[in-house]
């Protein structure tokens, strides 16, 4: 029987209750902790139901206890913060879970992988030929060095799905101001300008967790290359903040909070709070990801559609979120069956008819215009090798020094050269010596 014990997405653990739960964990008390009878899967993951990853999991689970008689999946929806923030205590302990959802790139399972805790899945991605499911792109974030660098190495997690960020934009809005669709940088200012006359502020946006910071790295993008890429995320070469990217990305930032393009309390908001204010048509325009597109279809009263970032090759995306198998885990043969089963073509094909932006998904087998688009123009920023990751990724503690230093930007305490100051000494000091 399928069991599901609900968190808020947003919930942060204490200390305090944390180690609470350690300590009971550690004695062997709490209904949480694992069991190697074989007969409980205990699954971890932060996508909300109405997503697409979110509904194609939830069948998932259900194709695994129909095919694993006497299996109950025991599943536990965790906010991503609280995964992020919590993951390397709980999974050095005996609560850890059978499979989890965790954030990929250098500075999570990259993390955690030189720290011991995850499971190399290379013997299992051979055997199952997942890997031979996988493209080349997608499965950078799949395999990790010894020194914990993505790219080559062991495979420590399975992506089933990819990921990108998109402009979302409200058709309506637009119409209603007599905006037409932007088709590059200069419209795209310009719609932004003509909001802005119209008392309306243009960008949804998110100071306090990941949306504002995915703005900022965008705008050094479309001054970047795959070369300056791979400095930054693969340590290729010597990352210079003070350079032309990540300068104009910065000044331009800066510059589109005092032009009014992001509201001034946004240094507060978390993501949801942006993706709402998008649903409830306040915002014509958010930047973010097609995590987000499944949502939008099912919540949206309005008509949008969706473009990418004009005047750049380059846009954040990657392969998906892992699913990753704790060291600690009780049940690990389970854990492979389900990734399995995410990989099948089912469930690639029903993540891609919901919204995703599957990896092993039949084209034919995906109706829905929305996602067919959605899949399309993943094809194409994959085709021209344009993913570019993400800006939090190179070096551990790195998203929380962003979300704070363009929190600066956001509320003018800061000037551009002192964050870029500030965050060249924070990666400086977490990239690997070699």
């Amino acid at each position: 029987m399928f069991t599901a014990r609900r968190h808020s997405r947003h919930l942060i653990i204490t200390a305090a209750t944390l180690v609470g739960a350690l300590s009971l964990a550690s004695c062997g008390g709490g209904s949480g902790s694992g069991s190697s009878d074989g007969k409980t899967l205990r699954l971890w993951h932060y996508e909300g139901p109405d997503s697409a990853m979110g509904a194609a999991w939830q069948a998932a689970v259900e194709e695994f206890e129909a095919t694993h008689p006497g299996v109950r999946v025991e599943f536990e929806e965790k906010g991503f913060e609280q995964i992020q923030k919590t993951a390397p205590m709980v999974l050095n302990s005996s609560d850890a879970p059978d499979l989890m959802e965790y954030n990929k790139g250098n500075a999570t399972a990259g993390l955690l992988s030189t720290q011991g805790l995850l499971t190399d899945l290379t013997a299992e991605v051979t055997k199952r030929g997942w890997d031979r499911k996988i493209g080349a792109g997608v499965r950078t974030t799949s395999q990790y060095s010894a020194n914990g660098v993505m790219g080559s190495g062991s495979w420590y997690g399975v992506p089933n799905y990819a990921e990108y960020t998109m402009v979302f934009y409200n058709k309506d809005l637009f119409k209603r101001y007599g905006i037409a669709e932007p088709t590059s940088f200069g419209e795209l200012t310009a719609a932004m300008d003509k909001f802005v006359a119209e008392g309306v502020t243009p960008l949804a946006s998110a100071g306090a967790e990941y949306p504002a910071q995915q703005y900022l790295y965008q705008l050094a993008l479309s001054k970047a290359d795959r070369a300056w890429v791979d400095k930054y995320e693969l340590y290729k070469g010597k990352t210079d903040f003070h350079d032309a990217a990540w300068t104009y990305g910065a000044e331009t930032f800066a510059d589109w909070v005092d032009k009014g393009y992001f509201g001034k309390n946004s240094s507060g908001l978390k993501a949801e709070e942006a993706g709402v204010s998008f649903i409830q048509g306040k915002s014509p325009i958010l930047f973010s990801g097609s995590w987000w597109y499944g949502r939008f279809k099912s919540e949206a009263k309005f008509d949008w559609g969706t473009f990418l970032w004009p005047g750049t090759g380059l846009t954040l995306g990657s392969g998906g979120n892992l699913w990753v198998v704790p060291k600690a885990a009780k049940n690990k043969e389970l854990a492979y069956d389900f990734i399995d089963i995410t990989m099948s073509k089912k469930i690639q094909n029903l993540l891609g008819d919901k919204g995703g932006v599957p990896v092993a998904a039949d084209p034919a087998a995906v109706t829905d215009p929305k996602a067919k688009s959605l899949i399309a123009d993943f094809n194409t920023l994959s085709g021209r090798d344009g993913l570019a990751f993400y800006p939090d990724w190179p070096v551990p503690g790195f998203y929380d020094v962003l979300v704070s230093e363009v929190q600066k930007l956001i509320t003018g305490s800061a000037k551009p050269d002192d964050v870029l100051d500030s965050l060249q000494e924070a990666y400086d000091k977490g990239v690997p010596k070699t």
